[in-house]
């Protein structure tokens, strides 16, 4: 039973060895998605493994492949395992019947190494929009994830550039989808042309069609028109940070009407933002990408009517009688009568002079998802043992050939979720170094090697890389904050009663009033996130400290 549609070349291929269940899949996939996709359906788990080895031989792209758990030939687990070594990017769903528990403990099983994205159970009376629901999930996902759909940017610059991978990066981490032309080409040509450039002007960024000339990240985006707060007025409440805390106070904040501006310098989501899947975040089964959950925030934020500065940084903060007054890098002042510090985290640096010089060319801080694709067939590594490496690995992993974690310490359980390490350990491609360090690298314009200590023997190896990842911790950014607001010893923000806990010095708050939970030091200017001292490092308990914050600042407005 094999019914291909000659196009589109997107495929959405099923399988069930139970006739009549084939006949309902069918007939629900070619009626809702066979206009876009090329819907293939067969009859056995080996004709569909010869129809998937056909298409990855013709390079025809895979986007979906459902799979019945019990068959006869073989079990849906094994069959979508198999699906994933031909065609890794392809989202693999197990289909099972209502109310039949003997498939709940292999599939939680297979589902926490990795084996599947999801299950589902089988489609029946159409239309089955409990089915469907996933399933647009599911293709929505892989459509941003290979950058189908509209793309309102258009790249024209040189590959392997570090301000190409500034600009994808940017890009990606803001969920806007671009399109890349080389100079060369007939596309890069014809465009440069049109805008009267030339190769000087190089990256060229075109927004909505308007051309712009190596643009900062500032200028592209006040381009797409996102700026549009009025900064003249005071506003209630300025929040700097636009990753899970801030984004979640902004969304309070807003619906709770208080006349509110996020300030953020690169990338909403912030350094969650770089997660290629956030599988244990509240409400999300099927786990959603850092850039995702960032950009539905913004969106609720914004319909609420929240203001928003992006890639505009924040230089100074100034108190003075009760007004907060924020700088930004352009020279603009802007008054609130309350701030809310949610500017997180940022990765540590290796700081080796080798790799230094190669940021951005072979090595990245972050997981910069934006290269994953260019990496096809390579070998790749990551450096860190926490949560956001394992993320990255496992993402990695889809596109290079080959994945190596270098990890200092003897074991991942220790800093990284139980789930993340189970899939690593099941992945195939992914191999754990421990008891390593990168201490070096090599390459002329672009990094070609790694030299990695043991730091067991002291031995030094010298390894074929085409990109490190570095994930090694972060630091607090807080070195624009006055030095009126107290730090701890690493530079995390003092909040609460942490102000009034060491007794060894003199208290810093200047009030009768105790501090409020998530006060800093300075009255009116209150923390969220991973930039506070003693924070739990998760992005639901961002989000619920930006929740938090906005009923402490209610209190205070009151009072103040």
């Amino acid at each position: 039973m094999n019914q291909v549609q000659q196009a589109p070349a997107t495929i959405i291929l099923g399988v069930d060895d139970v006739a009549s269940d084939l006949r309902v899949l069918q007939r629900e996939l070619s009626k809702r998605y066979g206009q876009d996709y090329a819907v293939v359906c067969e009859a056995s788990p080996s004709k569909a493994l010869e129809t998937l080895r056909r298409f990855a031989d013709q390079d025809q792209p895979v986007a979906l492949v459902l799979a019945a758990q019990w068959m006869a030939e073989m079990e849906g687990v094994e069959f979508l395992r198999r699906v994933h070594q031909l065609h890794p990017t392809a989202m693999r769903v197990l289909l099972i019947r209502w109310g039949d528990r003997s498939s709940a403990d292999p599939i939680l099983r297979a589902l926490s190494l990795g084996a599947f994205d999801y299950y589902v159970p089988k489609p029946s009376t159409p239309p089955d929009e409990q089915f469907h629901f996933p399933i647009g999930q599911f293709l929505y996902d892989w459509a941003r994830a290979h950058g189908a759909g509209f793309k309102p940017v258009r790249i024209v610059g040189q590959r392997g550039t570090a301000r190409l991978h500034q600009l994808q990066d940017v890009l990606s981490r803001n969920g806007i989808l671009y399109e890349f032309h080389e100079p060369d080409s007939n596309d890069g040509r014809e465009l440069a042309e049109a805008a009267g450039m030339s190769a000087d002007d190089l990256p060229l960024v075109f927004v909505l069609d308007t051309p712009l000339a190596n643009p900062s990240n500032a200028q592209i985006a006040d381009s797409f028109g996102v700026n549009t707060a009025a900064l003249e007025r005071t506003l209630d409440l300025i929040i700097v940070g636009a990753g899970p805390a801030g984004l979640g106070a902004a969304v309070y904040a807003a619906s709770e009407g208080l006349d509110t501006l996020i300030v953020e310098r690169e990338a909403l989501g912030g350094q969650a933002g770089t997660s290629s899947l956030i599988r244990n975040f509240l409400g999300f089964p099927t786990g959603i990408s850092g850039a995702s959950l960032a950009t539905r925030a913004y969106e609720q934020a914004w319909l609420f009517g929240a203001g928003f500065h992006l890639m505009h940084d924040v230089t100074a903060l100034n108190v003075d009688r009760g007004q907060h007054q924020v700088v930004l890098s352009d020279g603009t002042m802007v008054t609130s009568r309350a701030v809310l510090v949610a500017t997180g985290v940022t990765y540590r640096r290796l700081g080796v002079p080798n790799l230094e010089d190669l940021n951005g060319l072979g090595v990245f801080y972050g997981a910069a998802v934006a290269e994953a694709k260019a990496l096809e067939g390579q070998r790749v590594f990551v450096t860190g043992g926490g949560n956001s490496a394992g993320q990255a690995a496992l993402h990695l992993a889809d596109y290079a050939e080959h994945v190596t974690v270098v990890v200092r310490g003897d074991s991942l359980a220790a800093s990284m979720s139980e789930y993340l390490v189970k899939v690593i350990d099941a992945a195939a491609n992914i191999e754990v170094w421990f008891g390593a360090e990168v201490v070096d690298g090599e390459g002329e314009g672009r990094l070609e090697a790694l030299i990695i200590l043991d730091r067991t023997t002291g031995h030094r190896h010298r390894v074929p890389a085409a990109a490190l990842f570095v994930l090694i911790g972060a630091r607090p950014h807080t070195d624009w904050l006055p030095s009126a607001i107290e730090r701890d010893e690493a530079g995390y923000l003092r909040t609460g009663p942490d102000l009034l806990r060491d007794r060894t010095r003199p208290p810093s708050w200047p009030l009768e009033r105790q501090p409020m939970l998530l006060e800093t030091s300075v009255p009116g200017v209150f923390a969220a996130g991973d930039v506070r001292a003693r924070s739990v490092k998760r992005v639901a308990s961002a989000v619920g400290e930006g929740a938090i914050a906005i009923q402490l600042i209610h209190e205070y407005l009151g009072h103040a």
